[in-house]
């Protein structure tokens, strides 16, 4: 299966051929797999090495001049370290262009908590006119990045290094609107990006202990479908949230406000309650933060075992 990084190369090639505005930009990172579009699209490609809030300010810059610009590194780096450039160059002036960052959450987890990070996709949400994705597979990045890079917004690209495995229909995926992945009555799981794979999992073990469990797919953080999980509550009134995002700030708070007044429910989130100071593999980060199979599993199965009034 394709992985995310390569489909993000093969995209901004086949992109890059087809529109001549397009400009790419990357913080030292990705310029081996992006060399057949600096050859193809000479003079639109510049590595400008680790200055990632310059390479935002040159990216405004870019946009003011009416083109299309494509950032792109690592998300520690590329949106906590760039905010005051994202906020002042683009927010503030409403230009528009394309922020595509890896390592998101604990993707880098070998590289240490220098390189982890929680925050990015809320912070980049409170700007106004932005747009935020997290991808969990390539075909989601090559549909939604076609669709939206010259839509006048601040878009933002999480590319995750751990894809779910699942292969939606390319017509399935649109921009704002979630997915629903398996359909059940008993309790709702509704996953962000690349946890989809352990929702699914999560909830075949479910179905084993005769729970049915609904799982809806998050690739678009916002605009966000409150309606679908609206729709689900209705009938679950139950909702277990897995987000590899801060507890404070993240996809539980955006559930919340779309069940707002709508009568009682029961819920739990399962997201990275604090920073993250030790070591380990992608898989034991995850399983230390409580966003595993298993434990998904759990509060699932806490949630349906209480009656909701």
């Amino acid at each position: 299966m394709k992985g995310l990084r390569e489909q993000f190369a093969d995209t901004m090639l086949r992109i890059g051929q087809q529109d001549e505005s397009l400009v790419v930009m990357v913080g030292d990172i990705s310029h081996g797999i992006l060399q057949p579009f600096a050859k193809a699209c000479p003079g639109r490609f510049f590595n400008i090495g680790i200055l990632e809030p310059s390479m935002v300010s040159m990216a405004a810059g870019f946009a003011k001049q009416g083109l299309v610009p494509v950032t792109h590194t690592i998300a520690p780096f590329l949106i906590e370290r760039s905010f005051e450039q994202l906020k002042l160059d683009f927010g503030y002036q409403a230009l528009a262009g394309n922020f595509i960052s890896v390592g998101g959450a604990f993707d880098y987890a070998q590289l240490g908590c220098s390189h982890h990070c929680y925050t990015d996709v809320s912070l980049l949400a409170h700007l106004p006119g932005s747009q935020v994705f997290c991808p969990g597979s390539a075909v989601e990045l090559d549909v939604l990045f076609s669709s939206q890079y010259r839509a006048n917004a601040i878009n933002y690209f999480r590319l995750t290094e751990n894809p779910h495995g699942v292969e939606f229909a390319p017509e399935s995926i649109k921009p704002g609107k979630i997915i629903s992945a398996r359909e059940g009555q008993d309790v709702t799981i509704i996953a962000l990006g690349p946890q989809l794979k352990n929702a699914l999992s999560a909830a075949t073990s479910l179905s084993a202990r005769g729970i049915e469990a609904e799982v809806l797919y998050v690739h678009t953080f916002k605009p966000f479908d409150a309606a679908a999980v609206v729709d689900s509550l209705t009938k679950t009134r139950r909702i277990v949230v897995v987000e590899e995002l801060s507890a404070q700030d993240g996809l539980y708070n955006a559930v919340l406000r779309a069940w707002d007044g709508r009568g009682r429910m029961l819920s739990r989130q399962l997201a990275i309650n604090e920073f993250i100071h030790g070591y380990g593999s992608y898989e034991d980060l995850c399983e230390r933060s409580g966003l595993s199979a298993g434990h998904i599993e759990q509060a699932a199965a806490e949630l349906v075992s209480h009656e909701v009034d």
